[in-house]
């Protein structure tokens, strides 16, 4: 026991003088490595879902997420096209009646509806903007029939300007008259954001749209991205002429419609389908902001280009110095009024080219143009059947065999020899 004290008070000395030598601590060392990852622990509880970010590139180019904002707000920013946008035809395809007053257009005015209606009757004017006018009741319906009757096959609905190409006065014409429960099924081509599947609180009109008219969004699409992000996102320009044609047809592209001797209207895509001009855009020609009728009536150009430009050629052989466009563009299609016995209808074509040895436009029934202009518009709206400048068929065909073929011109040197 004795021996036990005295090793444990050795110890505890041995202990006392190490820890009385010992220095002061030294500075921490570098730390080590680290060490492998423990196990993962349990998943904490969802947080609240943030807001939806931005479209990506390819939705924006889609317009995916993009909504019709209305051509009001394109004006705020691009006044100067919007006003110049204003007087062409297409912002007047459909016309709202609003408290009773009639649209008011740039260059035309319709005094009245049809008889027996007053402007609180009507919902909306088709057309209206040069051609004619057609109405549609409070219900929908395009009215055929006076208020309450119905089967009056001589009821004139529909309204047509004055036209002096024609030399006709302004007048009422019938348009489906007698008819019952005829629909306003026009929107695809009358309208802004037209969705034909929407069931419309009107039965008389099938489907919706977000803007009557053609306004800016028809042709460049839904606007509200651009607007949100006017430099970020860019509104759809599309120079195709196959975008003019989504509306500037009728039917098939490969064929161009006829009827009581004029070709139908809305056929200009069809009828450069029949021609080398199929290759070029519809813009080259058309300022797609200003439209033909605008620009005649303040005396301007109505075409961005001219005929010469391309065929200074043929210029070079037009021996009777008329403009191009009374032969190669005459008045064949009728939108409102024509008079077939002088060879003129309310629009102009855009077949364009001329077989001089056809003198016939159409087909034997008159339903289809057979290719080309022939010499019967193209000729005898001014050599008109009857009048002191009627020509025989004959006649026509020599001259325009060839018309276009320059003539010889002397050379200086022929003339000095026969100076001599």
């Amino acid at each position: 026991m004795k021996q036990k004290i005295i090793i444990l008070a050795i110890i505890l000395i041995a202990t006392f003088l190490l820890t009385a030598c010992a220095g002061a601590e030294g500075p921490e060392g570098q730390a080590g490595p680290a060490g492998p990852p423990g196990p993962e622990g349990p998943q904490g509880p969802r947080g609240e879902e943030g807001p939806a970010g931005p479209p990506g590139k390819d939705a924006i180019a889609q317009g995916f997420g993009a909504d019709y904002v209305g051509s009001q707000i394109c004006t705020g920013c691009h006044t100067e096209i919007s006003e110049l946008f204003m007087q062409s035809g297409h912002a007047y395809k459909l016309n709202p009646v609003d408290d009773g007053q009639p649209p008011e257009y740039p260059f035309t005015n319709i005094e009245s509806p049809p008889e027996g209606y007053t402007w609180d009757d009507i919902l909306y004017v088709i057309g209206g903007y040069n051609w004619k006018a057609r109405f549609v009741g409070k219900d929908g319906y395009i009215i055929t029939n006076p208020p309450g009757e119905t089967g009056v096959t001589d009821f004139l609905n529909q309204y047509n300007f004055a036209n002096k190409d024609v030399g006709m006065d302004a007048h009422w014409v019938t348009y489906q008259s007698g008819e019952e429960g005829v629909q306003y099924t026009c929107g695809s081509c009358h309208t802004t954001g037209y969705n034909p599947t929407a069931v419309n609180e009107l039965e008389g009109i099938v489907g919706d749209w977000a803007e009557p008219g053609i306004m800016c969004e028809a042709c460049h699409g839904p606007g509200s991205l651009h607007v949100n992000n006017p430099r970020g996102v860019e509104m759809k320009i599309n120079r195709d002429g196959e975008e003019c044609g989504v509306c500037h047809r009728r039917g098939e592209i490969e064929k161009v419609d006829a009827t009581d001797g004029f070709i139908q209207h809305h056929e200009q895509y069809e009828e450069l389908f029949q021609s080398k001009h199929i290759t070029i855009d519809c813009v080259i020609c058309h300022d797609p902001h200003a439209g033909v009728v605008q620009l005649r009536q303040s005396d301007s150009n109505t075409t961005r280009t001219s005929c010469e430009n391309c065929h200074f050629k043929q210029q070079q052989g037009n021996h009777f110095r008329l403009p191009c466009i009374e032969c190669h563009m005459p008045r064949i299609t009728k939108s409102a009024v024509g008079d077939i016995s002088k060879f003129t209808g309310d629009i102009r074509t855009h077949l364009m080219a001329i077989d001089p040895t056809q003198i016939d436009t159409f087909d034997e029934d008159g339903s289809l143009v057979s290719g080309q202009v022939g010499l019967d518009f193209a000729c005898k709206h001014c050599h008109i059947p009857g009048s002191g400048f009627e020509k025989a068929d004959e006649a026509l065909i020599d001259m325009a065999v060839g018309i276009h073929v320059p003539e010889p011109q002397e050379t200086p040197e022929q003339e000095t020899t026969e100076g001599e």
